[in-house]
């Protein structure tokens, strides 16, 4: 069974089927990285969005960036937290995406919530993991 710490195997189920992480994150995380959740070796993310479920409000500079450690905008960039519903990635198709042989760890960063007294999102990250057939 998974461990969901990077270095180890990351979130595998045992049959092929797409692999998610979500993490929430809320107007009080305002210039934080937060961790999303750990990628396997061999996984390929196919997705990237938040689903904003309360706006964050204050200023239209609320976004968050999607990406791993190190690269921190491998799967979107300046999402924005100040309209409810579900707003996709925009990187997803860079060669940054490609499949890793090792852990990574998905991180979101919170941009800027720049006066923001509300606001409530959900990170989602979906992917497959390649087993050599």
């Amino acid at each position: 069974m998974a461990t969901g710490t990077a270095g180890d195997a990351g979130q595998e189920y045992h049959t092929n089927q797409v692999h998610y992480h979500c993490k929430k994150i809320t107007y009080a995380d305002a210039g934080t990285t937060v961790t999303v959740g750990d990628l396997p070796p061999n996984a390929i993310v196919i997705g990237a969005e938040v689903a904003v479920k309360t706006a964050f409000n204050g200023d239209t500079t609320n976004t968050v960036d999607i990406g791993v450690s190190g690269e921190g905008e491998d799967f979107a960039s300046n999402l924005a937290l100040g309209t409810i519903g579900v707003i996709r990635d925009d990187e997803i198709a860079t060669a940054l995406n490609a499949m890793s042989t090792s852990a990574r760890s998905i991180i979101a960063a919170v941009v800027s919530t720049a006066g923001a007294s509300a606001g409530e999102a959900y990170i989602v990250v979906r992917y497959v993991v390649y087993r050599g057939v």
